[in-house]
């Protein structure tokens, strides 16, 4: 046996052959027996962004803290992140002054181990640290610590995790971040007061990561036992998406099922699978899903040929270049910039080579491998969109395919080779729309769980910075032998846990909310429109973006401290919808703590998940006209209050509210409608959007509206469902 899952659920993790695994199925009393699966990992200037800027502590310019209310909130609120351990001894871990002693509700401890020290890591921020191996060594054998480094222990080398932690909740470290000199600032978490656990459930494994369900399982079973409030978890498992409870791949679904039950909220990332659709990953919905955006940070880097053609670029030069433009095709067979195809021993030295990505297609980490390779001075890397930046181990630029197109238009129209000058690159702010969904940030719909809107929100996840282990290379790479405090990274990994940290602040401002009303104040309180008052742009098909790219919008932390009404949810609501995707009432008890006092009956006509009382209203399937329910409560200061609906419908979708108004009072803090959709046009698997949106002339409540028309098919193919 490898766990025992015995504090917040029942359950072991053994090694079992498929006989045993079989018998073990038919028994009454298991839900599923599954194997278990290894799962993937999916800031100085994102909080300014937010809206939670800095302000001035003192009259000196040199000194910041974090913003009001960063500061009035978050002290005693525990977040625990699952990731590669904790590099304890940043910056972003050290105490926070006049912190409080450890609240006594706090059950969980620091866990000796390699190079982990529990008297000298742990402190009033860092309070707990567990490492979950048993999974991991399972899958593929011994830690091995020799040629592939990592720590018997908590500390992390990966990086990972020390860069999400402290995204969510690290300390405030004045004026002393940067990555050798870019985006110099103060760097803080979204709650820089919370206290921090840490459960490493991902190991390296030849410099990638391996994060093993039944590790995952065991964190969650440990961490809720602990006391934790909030669980960030920038972890997840490809499409094609498994049922929630029933085989390989469902440990997070699992763990955060019981996170719900006990009042934990847990923030997933959506995966970074995108532009495509339908590969959005952690869809269940008792649980947050953050896609990725971009902040108003640019690092322009000036491209310029024979004094004659300036082009901008993005990088991270630091010192300027000068040398010889080279396309591809010279050091590389058909152009491709990968190390297989360098026409060895056929050097650049001196030269700055152009590649296509696109020619290929290959990737910037294999271009700069093979550039390194060819001896090169710099690479200038072309691809049809601007994308995040990070660490280098060669100088690079990166330029669109426009800009690329006119450079190489430029070098085969030049009589000699171009001398190309790379000026310093330099951090700008404020310049560029944002924010704008990642390319990579997976999309809607739901493969799973189609009338269930995911991703639920999008945060900053494209070049975000925070703390890094100084024995790690900010590649990763063997051959960098660069030490760095603090890294870019990019991905829904780094989304995550923005939302962490202001579920935090929300949780601190409002202790008795549940996750689904904490959920409810951050989707209905998020914004659509950039900075130019633009509908925020979908990177990758280059359009507007709509639901399925950032669910209901951009996080805005400060509206969701107050979002005046929320859609709330209890443990028998997730009931309905586990009856609806088919699970017995039998098997639901089993997956319910203290079932008797919860009603796990179901309906015997199925039910549309559209009725779940999800903060987002999704069909996925309108063939005729339907009506469905929402209850929202009213948490404003204002008990009496007046809110008034209005409709922006989806194209070929007549929308009905009633009522249109909602009164509130003191006996009354509830308030149901009910949403009448009918078809107005032939269509067949296209998805449009709307919205509802309730106000009181101060909050602004907005749930987005997801309809897929579907009346040029046999209307007798589809399941009769009732919406009622």
């Amino acid at each position: 046996m490898l766990y025992s899952y015995k504090h917040s659920f029942s359950g072991f993790s053994a090694k079992l052959n498929s006989s045993q695994a079989s018998a073990l199925a038919k028994m009454e009393e298991v839900i599923s027996v599954f194997r278990s699966k290894t799962l993937q990992l999916h800031t100085t200037r994102s909080w300014d962004f937010l809206g939670l800027p800095l302000i001035s502590s003192s009259t000196s310019t040199a000194s910041a803290a974090a913003s009001p209310l960063q500061l009035a909130y978050g002290q005693d609120v525990i977040v625990g992140v699952f990731d590669t351990g904790i590099w304890p001894e940043s910056e972003s871990f050290r105490e926070e002054p006049h912190m409080r002693p450890i609240p006594s509700t706090w059950k969980g401890k620091c866990v000796k181990g390699e190079m982990f020290e529990p008297a000298k890591a742990c402190n009033r921020k860092l309070i707990g640290a567990r490492y979950y191996l048993e999974g991991f060594e399972e899958d593929y054998g011994p830690l091995n610590t020799s040629g592939n480094p990592e720590f018997r222990s908590a500390r992390d080398f990966l990086g990972h995790g020390t860069h999400t932690a402290s995204t969510a909740v690290g300390s405030v470290v004045k004026n002393n971040a940067s990555f050798y000199g870019f985006a110099e600032g103060t760097a803080r978490g979204g709650a820089p007061k919370a206290r921090l656990a840490v459960y490493k459930v991902c190991w390296g494994k030849n410099y990638s990561s391996r994060c093993n369900g039944a590790d995952i399982l065991a964190a969650f079973d440990d961490a809720l036992h602990d006391g934790v409030h909030v669980i960030s978890a920038s972890i997840g498992s490809r499409p094609p998406l498994i049922p929630l409870f029933e085989s390989e791949g469902a440990e997070a679904a699992i763990g955060s099922f019981h996170a719900m039950q006990l009042g934990v909220s847990v923030v997933f990332s959506a995966g970074n699978e995108g532009p495509d659709p339908s590969q959005v990953t952690n869809v269940a919905p008792w649980s947050l899903c953050v896609a990725a955006s971009s902040i108003d940070r640019m690092f322009p880097t000036r491209i310029l040929l024979d004094n004659k053609l300036s082009i901008m670029g993005e990088g991270l030069i630091t010192t300027p270049i000068k040398a010889k433009l080279a396309d591809a095709s010279v050091f590389f067979n058909n152009g491709v910039c990968t190390s297989r195809n360098w026409k060895e021993p056929k050097s650049a030295q001196g030269r700055v080579i152009l590649c296509f990505s696109v020619i290929g297609p290959y990737d910037i980490g294999e271009a700069e491998v093979a550039a390194k390779l060819a001896n090169a001075s710099a690479l200038i890397f072309v691809e049809p969109m601007s994308r995040e930046i990070g660490a280098d181990i060669i100088p690079s630029v990166h330029v669109n395919l426009e800009q690329g197109t006119r450079i190489l238009n430029y070098l085969t129209e030049s009589p000699t080779k171009p001398v190309v000058q790379i000026e310093a690159s330099k951090t700008i702010i404020g310049k560029s729309p944002a924010p704008r969904v990642a390319y990579f940030s997976s999309r809607g719909p739901s493969s799973l769980t189609p009338d269930i809107l995911k991703p639920d929100i999008s945060a900053p996840g494209m070049n975000i910075l925070a703390a890094w282990p100084n024995q790690t290379s900010p590649t990763l790479r063997r051959d960098d032998n660069r030490s760095v405090n603090w890294n870019f990274q990019s991905g829904t990994s780094m989304s995550c846990p923005h939302v962490s940290g202001v579920v935090a602040l929300i949780k601190s401002a409002h202790p008795n909310w549940s996750p689904a009303a904490i959920k409810s104040a951050i989707m209905t309180t998020a914004y659509t429109k950039d900075t130019s008052f633009d509908t925020i742009l979908a990177d990758g098909p280059m359009k507007a973006s709509d639901p399925f790219d950032l669910g209901a919008g951009h996080i805005d932390p400060i509206k969701a401290l107050d979002p005046g009404l929320v859609y709330d949810m209890k443990t028998s609501d997730y009931v309905q919808f586990l009856c609806n995707i088919g699970y017995t009432q039998e098997q639901i008890n089993m997956i319910v703590l203290c079932p008797s006092g919860t009603d796990t009956s179901c309906p015997r006509v199925p039910k549309s998940n559209a009725n779940v009382n999800y903060p987002s209203i999704t069909v996925s399937n309108l063939q005729s006209a339907v009506t469905i329910k929402r209850t929202m409560r009213n948490v404003g200061e204002n008990k009496n209050a007046i809110y008034f609906g209005t409709i922006s419908e989806p194209d070929g979708v007549e929308v009905v509210i009633w009522p249109r108004v909602l009164v509130f009072s003191w006996f009354k803090a509830e308030n149901t409608y009910y949403v009448t959709l009918k078809p107005q046009k032939k269509s067949q698997g296209r998805y449009d959007f709307g919205e509802i949106v309730w106000s009181d002339g101060f909050h602004r409540v907005r749930s987005p509206l997801v309809v897929c028309v579907n009346t040029t098919q046999d209307s007798n193919a589809s399941k009769n469902l009732s919406y009622m």
